[in-house]
């Protein structure tokens, strides 16, 4: 497939670019923005949304076919692990999900478009209309490709013109998105730049910070520090850090059937993204009473993990990662042979494909990633919260599996310890698309509200 050279992105180079094309790129992108976006209706940004959502959903899609032909060569994922992620974004993009995302953050489905009321404001006589910056600047991390797809779709259901900065060397998904995108509809594909190079640089970050009226970052807590510090203070900004996740089974999610799905949605997660992403469980948690020891459930979760290696294998990583897990696994075999009640260990032969870790000691243990888990034993939630307490603050997502007259005081209990978001065990890397990203509103925060009092 022959992409025209639409965005910075396809001209592969950095040296390509320059201070001067960057500056331009974002004062036309503003213009685009004020010609093609701004008097355009929220209802038909979502439906040309929508419509690339479904194009890509299409197993004949041009963009889709290159993405799974060529995306394993670009950026280390299998074709079975890209498919999958694919498939769980593009399912997100339909216009009830766009239309149910813009009612829930801006109160009316029309508040981007006009002057709007909601159901509350009448009783004060108040309306309210949400403008969507100028200028959005994303800088993404590149771990897993659909978060940059993530931010640009919700950019336009703000009517914003965009440029995404990707990390070196993880622009082609974003890239052939954008062409997607441009595909479908020229006006709203020239709302959009892509880019990538080795953050920062501050020859071509400076102009582009100087135009920008908002600027979202996702990567390390050092990279947002970096970023926000050289914006102006006009210059609205939203970074979203490092965080990490785990996953809590209770023991009545282990009884008779329900413990193999538990264990296969369990190994779905850890396997999704090759346990990159910050949704991604580091730790499963097991309570112990239930049919299945927690010691046992580790072992078939190996065992379920050997499995999926076969269908949706994981990403070659690099001599250092390798070495990395080759290196851990052998402390903990030591570990294992001494006390064999206190640890086990189960990994892939011949590579390092995946491994899991048994400890009953709960204290928090983090991943070396790339299919990498530990199945640790707590007695009760109490055991649990006091275990993870030096992490309370870096936890996004807790994957759980429990019944349904538990559920209510779980998500209760971490929900005020400091959880942002709950899902099922199998659902840790598949958010739905109104997600709040580390307890924050997606699109709420990204706009300028102006009050009418009538």
């Amino acid at each position: 497939m022959d992409l025209p050279n639409y965005f910075f992105a396809d001209l592969g180079a950095e040296e390509a670019l320059s201070e001067q094309l960057v500056w331009d790129s974002a004062l036309t992108l503003k213009r685009n923005g004020q010609s093609y976006l701004r008097n355009r209706s929220t209802n038909a940004l979502i439906r040309a949304l929508a419509q690339v959502g479904e194009n890509w959903r299409d197993p004949n899609n041009p963009f889709r076919r290159f993405a799974l032909q060529k995306g394993p060569e670009e950026t280390g994922f299998s074709k079975a692990t890209l498919e999958s992620g694919l498939d769980a974004f593009f399912e997100q993009l339909t216009v009830e999900n766009m239309e149910a995302l813009v009612s829930q953050e801006m109160g009316h489905l029309k508040r981007l478009d006009a002057m709007s009321t909601s159901k509350e404001e009448r009783f004060t006589d108040r309306s309210a209309m949400a403008i969507g910056p100028d200028l959005l600047v994303h800088i993404t991390a590149g771990n897993i490709p659909v978060a940059a797809l993530s931010s640009m779709v919700l950019g336009f259901l703000i009517g914003s013109p965009q440029f995404v900065k990707c990390a070196k060397g993880t622009s082609f998904i974003p890239k052939l998105f954008a062409h997607s995108i441009y595909y479908e509809d020229s006006k709203l594909g020239s709302c959009l730049e892509v880019a990538e190079w080795k953050g920062g640089n501050d020859t071509f970050e400076k102009p582009l910070f100087k135009e920008a009226q908002m600027v979202t970052v996702m990567g390390t807590n050092q990279t947002i520090r970096s970023v926000r510090e050289r914006l102006d203070d006009h210059v609205r900004f939203v970074g979203y850090g490092h965080r990490i996740s785990f996953g809590l089974v209770m023991k009545e999610a282990l009884e008779g059937f329900l413990a193999h799905d538990t264990i296969r949605n369990t190994a779905k997660d850890v396997a999704a993204w090759d346990q990159l992403g910050c949704l991604s469980p580091h730790v499963i948690y097991v309570e112990q009473g239930g049919l299945v020891k927690p010691a046992e459930f580790a072992a078939r979760l190996a065992e379920e993990l050997e499995t999926m290696e076969k269908k949706q294998p994981r990403r070659e990583v690099s001599t250092e990662e390798s070495a990395t897990i080759t290196s851990i696994r052998g402390m903990y075999e030591m570990r294992s042979a001494d006390a064999p009640d206190a640890t086990q260990i189960w990994m892939s032969e011949g590579s390092t494909a995946w491994t899991v870790v048994y400890e009953a000691d709960p204290a928090w243990q983090s991943s070396t990633a790339n299919r990498f888990v530990y199945v640790k034993a707590v007695d009760d939630l109490g055991e649990l919260t006091r275990a993870l307490e030096p992490q309370r603050h870096s936890i996004s997502t807790v994957g759980y599996a429990a019944p349904e007259e538990r559920v209510e005081e779980l998500a209760t209990l971490l929900a005020r310890w400091g959880v942002t978001r709950l899902c099922p065990l199998g659902r840790m890397q598949r958010p739905p698309l109104g997600w709040r990203h580390d307890g924050r509103p997606p699109l709420s925060e990204w706009v300028t509200w102006v009050d009418w009092e009538q």
